[in-house]
């Protein structure tokens, strides 16, 4: 059944009065050390009561396994302050997780410790969990409980599941519209959601433009910088996690995210940055992005990163059913050809050492593939693995911009069946089947694409445009393309894959309604999508 959202918590006032530039640089100095350095228990545990409720962020879980999940909150009295109001003192917070959400039933608990040096998140790596098992955990800090989150191990290894439900999301601009596809994600029956990238959006607010904005909210003056130093990332994290639709959504699934560029830079790729800034100055800025996001995710200790790097790509199993292989197609990615943006075809494209993936993660990828041993390989990540002509151009950003990644990908799709990839980052929605050569429509299909489109980025879309059009007569592998806001949802069995287009057909204002524009079923030992 679907879980039974929790009631709204009151929202924070994010009327705050502005932060003086000169505090926020002298913070920003030793926020930029905590990133660049290996933290040490050094921040004391302070046992000073704490006057308001520290759990204006909301409550997380993701990375399920058989025995365990990670359990997520961040600690923020006043969310939109420097340090969530908090300090540089870190907080004991005690956590449990039952069978019931009564917590008659507790089957597991201790206590962590919100560190001021990770701004005071935390991440409890439960095990000793039963498999397959909907769970219910919360967290309680000085006499405040968290809100009751949801959250469901995965099957056992050798177990043969049924089905797996989950849900493809991406691109919440806070400003561009309201998170409603959240409110209504969450009231879907589901196991697991996929979040592809773009959690947050770098850039500065215009204080007089946005969907947000316009219909009367003010945020702090800090918020008109560009996010470049750790307290301005977590400040802007704190911003988004504040917003109770998207805190529905977390408190009532698992989570499996993985990021894009806009949670760094727009178009990074690997060191070498968008704008011009020196590709050092580019480094520590990318590392108090990574920083910033590991304090704000369901991750493990593993994940945390070291320096200006995060080994974020990894792999989940769902019994014999799927193995999903989660991707970075940031980090480790060769500069765009072709100077980038949608371009004309240009012998740079075809170099061979040019990679989006890494060599060390290429090998990873192909060799999961290869050795997966189940019904299914879904490959979550970012960008668009489908060949997406704009007349004779190509976007250089994607796939296209290094066919012999993805040549190596299909060639192995090709020899085993099953293969799903989950895409974000466009704003539109598309349905696409893979082929190891695009330009032979009449090949079957090795695979096939969902690709989701943004919960906000964009503000409202429509059903169709003319390019959208265009895009399908000169894409024949493409059987569906469309210019709303929502997800997608699916249901993976042990045959076959439905999924289910669902789009708000507004965002610009609250209390659209969701809809499904479309679906398809792709069946494993026949890959190509029909119309369900």
């Amino acid at each position: 059944m679907p879980y039974q959202l929790p009631a709204h918590r009151p929202a924070p006032d994010l009327r705050a009065a502005a932060l003086p530039r000169r505090a926020l640089i002298a913070l920003g100095a030793a926020a930029l050390a905590t990133a660049l350095t290996p933290v040490s228990a050094v921040a004391r545990v302070s046992g000073a009561p704490v006057r308001d409720d520290p759990f204006t962020l909301g409550v997380a879980s993701g990375d399920p396994l058989p025995d365990g999940v990670v359990l997520w909150t961040r600690l923020a009295p006043r969310p939109l302050e420097p340090a969530g109001g908090l300090g540089g003192v870190s907080l004991p917070v005690r956590w449990q997780v039952a069978e019931d959400e009564a917590f008659v039933r507790v089957v597991r608990a201790g206590t962590a410790t919100a560190r001021a040096e990770y701004g005071h998140a935390v991440h409890v790596d439960v095990r000793g969990l039963r498999p397959g098992r909907v769970y219910y955990y919360r967290f309680r800090c000085d006499g405040h409980l968290s809100a009751v989150g949801r959250t469901r191990t995965a099957p056992a290894e050798n177990a043969s599941p049924r089905q797996l439900r989950f849900a493809v999301a991406s691109c919440q601009s806070y400003t561009d519209g309201f998170f409603t596809a959240w409110r209504h994600l969450a009231a879907e029956d589901l196991d697991l959601v996929f979040f592809l990238g773009d959690y947050m959006y770098e850039g500065a607010v215009d204080s007089a433009g946005g969907s947000r904005l316009d219909s009367g909210l003010r945020l702090p003056d800090i918020f008109q910088l560009a996010t470049d130093t750790l307290d301005l990332y977590r400040l802007r994290y704190a911003l988004y996690r504040t917003d109770p639709d998207l805190q529905a959504a977390h408190a009532a699934f698992p989570w499996v995210p993985t990021w894009d560029d806009h949670e760094v830079q727009d178009n990074y790729a690997a060191g070498v940055p968008r704008f011009d800034i020196s590709a050092q100055d580019f480094l520590v800025q990318r590392a108090n992005a990574y920083r910033a996001y590991w304090e704000n995710q369901p991750l493990r200790r593993p994940r945390q990163p070291a320096g200006a790097g995060m080994p974020l790509h990894r792999r989940l199993r769902f019994g014999d059913l799927a193995t999903a292989h989660v991707l970075d197609t940031r980090q480790y990615r060769s500069d765009q050809a072709c100077g980038d943006g949608v371009k004309p075809d240009c012998p740079e494209r075809y170099e061979p050492q040019r990679s989006l993936l890494g060599p060390e993660q290429r090998g990873w990828l192909l060799d999961g593939m290869n050795r997966a041993g189940t019904r299914w390989n879904v490959l979550a990540q970012q960008v668009i693995m489908t060949e997406l002509r704009y007349g004779i151009r190509l976007d250089m950003d994607k796939w296209d911009g290094y066919p012999g990644d993805r040549q190596a990908v299909l060639d192995v799709a090709a020899r085993h069946p099953g293969t799903v990839v989950l895409t974000g980052d466009i704003h539109f929605n598309y349905a696409a089947d893979l082929r190891v050569d695009f330009r032979s429509p009449g090949t079957p299909a090795v695979g096939v694409e969902l690709i989701g489109t943004s919960i906000s980025s964009g503000g409202d879309g429509g059903e169709t445009t003319p390019a959208l059009q265009r895009q399908l007569a000169d894409n024949p592998h493409l059987l569906f393309a469309n210019a709303q806001r929502g997800y997608v949802r699916c249901s993976l069995n042990r045959d076959t894959l439905r999924a289910d287009y669902r789009v708000v057909p507004y965002v610009t204002r609250r209390g659209s309604s969701v809809m499904t524009r479309a679906s398809y079923v792709s069946y494993r030992d026949r890959p190509g999508l029909e119309p369900a």
